[in-house]
């Protein structure tokens, strides 16, 4: 049988896990060992800090929309209560999203909240 020589697939790999940890300090990015193991590590933060992004998101929503409510004489509780009552069913991004933007459309689901809590 003949022999297989792996210099290009080892070349190709080694090359291409050092790519993918341009920008990594000191060794971490030259040498290949201590490259591959920055890379896991990497990888693996990468993958835990996806979920949580998700969460952070969520909680700048939360902010934003608690802001705006309380310019309009509401905490963002009641402002959620309220819009849930009057079956308003708008998200928490896209609610942050008017509350920036277009204060005024913001306003008005507020008022809408606001009309359906003191039914």
């Amino acid at each position: 049988m003949a022999r297989i020589k792996r210099g290009m697939t080892k070349h190709r790999r080694h090359a291409a896990v050092l790519a993918l940890t341009k920008g990594h300090y000191s060794v971490r990015h030259r040498l290949y060992k201590r490259a591959k193991d920055s890379l896991n590590a990497a990888m693996a933060y990468a993958t835990v800090h996806r979920r949580a992004r998700k969460g952070d998101f969520r909680r700048l929503w939360v902010t934003r929309i608690g802001a705006a409510a309380k310019q309009n004489g509401m905490n963002y509780s009641t402002l959620i209560h309220g819009l849930k009552l009057a079956n308003v069913e708008v998200d928490r991004k896209i609610l942050a999203e008017l509350a920036v933007r277009d204060p005024s459309a913001f306003t008005t689901l507020a008022d809408t909240a606001k009309a359906r809590l003191t039914v």
